[in-house]
């Protein structure tokens, strides 16, 4: 049996809706934390994850380009330097390596975007 473990989540107002392009990405600041948010408008989501790059060490991940791949059509990032490509459900690198990218939940109500921080 597996254990459930319910982390508690202060949900932070990061942005209007209109101040991400759509299909696109740009960066918020929470605390010390640059989030990437990306406003996925073609699938009707949002997604969050680490602005830092685990590849190179860049805080460019909000510049990616995002799309889907395989026959799941999971959600990934690409970074913009070096390609490297992440899924934006998990965080996992989809090119083979080890890196991992830290996630967010993200919810919008109206035209107020909310970052889920535990």
């Amino acid at each position: 049996m597996e254990a459930v473990i319910d982390v508690a989540v202060e949900w932070v107002f990061v942005c209007k809706t209109d101040d991400i392009p759509q299909n696109g990405g740009g960066c918020v600041k929470v605390g010390d934390e640059q989030i990437a948010l990306y406003n996925f408008s073609r699938r009707g989501e949002w997604y969050a994850t680490q602005n830092l790059c685990p590849h190179k060490q860049q805080m460019v991940l909000s510049r990616g380009m995002i799309g889907s791949t395989g026959d799941t059509c999971e959600p990934k990032v690409a970074c913009p330097f070096h390609k490297k490509t992440f899924s934006l459900l998990s965080g996992e690198c989809l090119t083979g390596e080890e890196y991992q990218l830290k996630t967010y939940p993200v919810k919008v109500e109206g035209d107020k975007v909310y970052v889920g921080i535990e």
